[in-house]
């Protein structure tokens, strides 16, 4: 712990900065193309104006006091801002068509049902609706877990291992705000329950754009409980296709395996089986999205981990 505080000095910037500014570039171009049908564009460029001072500001104070505790002041918030990114997709998918009925079709198509539904219908009891909310909530403690684990204790591999993470999300988010899919909880509240079981999957076009009604999470327990809450503060008809929940716990799982941790990967299995029936059992995505998601996180990982190496030489990044 120690060595959390000795002075370490680091030139440039971080991996996590680098593409922080890129996607916050991206999509500040994105809101000003679309800024008369954004819900309150001048909030979006105000939080990115926040963004950019505070990465000013963290990078000021590690100038000076260089070390392992003023590089994680430097990164861990720009994780964290992934949580105001988010909602933003659905400002940028709404502008398009919802494809919502390919995916519920394809869903039919390949298991002859909306398995969805079916999971409820054949796990009804309190304890399984628990345990898939408890998998579905642990979304959030994988991806925090294996991230500080190696922040605290493999350091060294903290520039790469932050780069495939972070970029691996804003591909997902990219991916969300071009590709409108609302999900099952959103489609099914739309056209019924007893529609989607008949395989009528009508379009909905620009439905979704000015409707937020979703099927409820039922109180059955604190699990169910903080599901409903965290739908109900942060949860818009977006991000159905691929499952990021899949995607990115199965990247974490991945980056987990590579630190030779086996305590650390180990231990998060049974969490992440319950998370990816979870996504499905939940109605948060359509089968079809989450086998997507698992495929994904292996594409992105290859994608950025192969990219590392060029892209730390170019800026000049330190491991």
């Amino acid at each position: 712990m120690s060595k959390f505080f000795e002075r370490h000095s680091e030139n440039g910037l971080l991996s996590v900065e680098v593409l922080t500014l890129g996607y916050m570039l991206v999509t500040a171009v994105m809101t000003l193309v679309w800024w008369d049908n954004i819900t309150r564009p001048e909030d979006m460029m105000v939080w990115r104006g926040g963004a950019l001072a505070f990465m000013v500001l963290a990078n000021i104070i590690y100038h000076f006091y260089p070390s392992r505790f003023t590089i994680a002041l430097r990164a861990v918030p720009l994780f964290l801002c992934l949580i105001q990114w988010y909602p933003e997709t659905y400002e940028f998918c709404k502008q398009f068509n919802y494809q919502d009925h390919l995916f519920a079709g394809a869903d039919w198509l390949i298991f002859g049902c909306q398995p969805g539904v079916m999971l409820q219908q054949w796990l009804p009891d309190d304890v399984w609706y628990e345990s898939f909310c408890l998998g579905y909530y642990s979304y959030y403690y994988l991806m925090m877990v294996t991230m500080l684990f190696i922040l605290c204790a493999r350091y060294d591999d903290f520039q790469r291992a932050s780069f495939v993470f972070l970029g691996s999300f804003f591909l997902f988010y990219l991916i969300y705000e071009f590709l409108p899919v609302a999900g099952p909880q959103y489609y099914y509240c739309a056209i019924g329950l007893d529609r989607a079981q008949e395989a009528y999957f009508p379009e909905m076009g620009h439905y979704f754009a000015e409707n937020q009604d979703c099927l409820p999470v039922e109180d059955r327990g604190i699990f169910s409980r903080l599901v409903w809450e965290a739908h109900q503060t942060g949860e818009h008809p977006t991000a159905a296709f691929p499952s990021s929940h899949v995607g990115m716990a199965t990247l974490s799982m991945i980056l987990a395996w590579q630190t030779r941790n086996r305590w650390l990967f180990w231990l998060q299995v049974p969490f992440y089986l319950l998370l990816v029936v979870s996504t499905v059992y939940v109605r948060a995505h359509y089968a079809i999205d989450s086998i997507a998601g698992f495929i994904f996180a292996f594409a992105f990982f290859g994608l950025m981990n192969g990219l590392w190496p060029g892209v730390k030489g170019l800026l000049r990044l330190k491991d």
